[in-house]
């Protein structure tokens, strides 16, 4: 099978699960496809336990193993998916709450790494499960970034407070970029060098911190660079298919750069993502024009997501079906909420100390700190190593309770708490 033949079978089956979630269920767009893509593979998984000689499984496995998920999706798509997030951000929101979408996004983000990393280490070996520390840390790496793609739509139809919006946006996109970098430098040191692409690091300060400092400091340098050069382009002109090739040019360009200097290339994207979707949507662009660019970055979004849980879905049935791998996401949930619970909770009381947050922000961040497309991403990247199938269906699990459980039930906890207005 060609990766067009690949390409074409999970685009075919993206439309034809979101047809049927329109028609009939008539969930959020994420939820739904992940609805029934897990009941698709539940299908699939009793069909071959009925019939093995069909050889479900083994044709998902051949399915599968055509994709190469690190050069598809670790330098491809999340550009993509990053870009389309940023560009709807207001960036004077994310100004006035600065302090503490950078405490959530780097203090928070660390602090939840070590957590579900230490933790599930514990609780995986207290089960029986084998899987090396480095490797659960790499685990806590990529599912402690969130998504807001989910929850965005949900706060803007309560009419929630432009500061909370602000503040999970902000939060999700820097947590996403400094998540990345975090996952990067312990694959390094993991030795999956397929995935890193770069020079060993070692658990020494040193070499971690010019690390760091490189990857996150020469992406934001790289970003605002590329964004601005992005800008003066859309603003010496009035033409709205040659615009939105711009920003699929300024999207591409600056990820493939990135790589080339060694610098990190999701925080370039959102920082260019923030710079054409400010001051280059109020200044260089025409009404006409923000319709497009908005319109097909949107639906790129919605495309790529729900081709991600998809390809999830498929990954799951062909390799992680047995006992050991369900339990270990039976495990995984509770660990991340309760990873998430504690990795807000320290910077927002920091905060809150000096004045800068409201009441309630722990609960309602920690529930609304949906899992997505980003974590799929990032641990269907991971080359074969001991205990890979157990952290892919652990990262299923958490992306399935966050879509279904907390996505779905969010409302309610905002009602609660009068941060939104009641609907229907």
């Amino acid at each position: 099978m060609s990766p067009f033949d690949a390409a074409a079978i999970l685009v075919a089956a993206a439309a034809l699960f979101g047809y049927v979630n329109h028609r009939l269920l008539r969930l959020p767009s994420t939820s739904g496809t992940l609805v029934i893509a897990l009941a698709s593979s539940l299908a699939l998984l009793l069909a071959d336990e009925i019939h093995p000689a069909w050889g479900l499984r083994d044709t998902l496995l051949g399915f599968v193993q055509v994709i190469d998920f690190n050069q598809t999706f670790m330098h491809g798509m999340l550009s993509f998916l990053l870009f389309a997030g940023a560009l709807h951000v207001d960036l004077q929101h994310l100004i006035d709450h600065r302090w503490t979408i950078g405490l959530l996004a780097t203090v928070g983000v660390l602090l939840s790494t070590a957590i579900v990393g230490f933790a599930s280490w514990w609780v995986f070996r207290l089960v029986g499960l084998d899987v090396p520390l480095l490797a659960c840390l790499v685990f806590g790496a990529l599912i402690s970034p969130t998504d807001p793609i989910a929850v965005m739509g949900l706060l803007k139809e309560l009419r929630a407070p432009k500061a909370l919006e602000a503040q999970i946006a902000g939060e999700s996109l820097f947590n996403d970029g400094i998540g990345v970098v975090v996952f990067f430098a312990l694959v390094s040191m993991a030795g999956f060098e397929t995935v890193a692409q770069g020079h060993p690091l070692v658990a020494d300060p040193g070499p971690l911190a010019a690390f760091f400092l490189r990857e996150v400091g020469g992406g934001a340098v790289l970003g605002l660079g590329m964004g601005y050069l992005g800008y003066r382009a859309l603003k010496s002109l009035d033409e709205h298919s040659l615009e939105l090739l711009i920003t699929l040019a300024l999207v591409m360009f600056t990820y493939a750069v990135s790589f080339w200097i060694h610098v990190s290339g999701p925080i370039a994207v959102v920082l260019a993502g923030l710079f054409i979707g400010n001051p280059g949507r109020a200044f260089a662009m025409s009404d006409r024009t923000r319709e497009h660019i908005d319109g097909f970055w949107s639906m790129s979004d919605e495309i790529l997501n729900a081709v991600l849980f998809l390809l999830l879905g498929f990954e799951v049935v062909a390799v992680a079906a047995a006992d050991p791998s369900v339990l270990a996401g039976l495990t995984a949930v509770p660990i991340v909420l309760a990873a998430r619970f504690l990795s807000v909770s320290v910077p927002v009381t920091a905060m809150r100390l000096r004045g800068r947050v409201g009441q309630h922000l722990t609960p309602v961040l920690t529930w609304c700190g949906l899992r997505g497309g980003i974590s799929v991403a990032m641990v269907l990247s991971l080359p074969p190593f001991q205990g890979r199938d157990h952290l892919i269906t652990a990262t299923y699990a958490v992306v399935v309770f966050s879509v279904l459980v907390q996505g779905l039930t969010v409302r309610r906890l905002l009602v609660y708490y009068g941060i939104g207005e009641r609907t229907g």
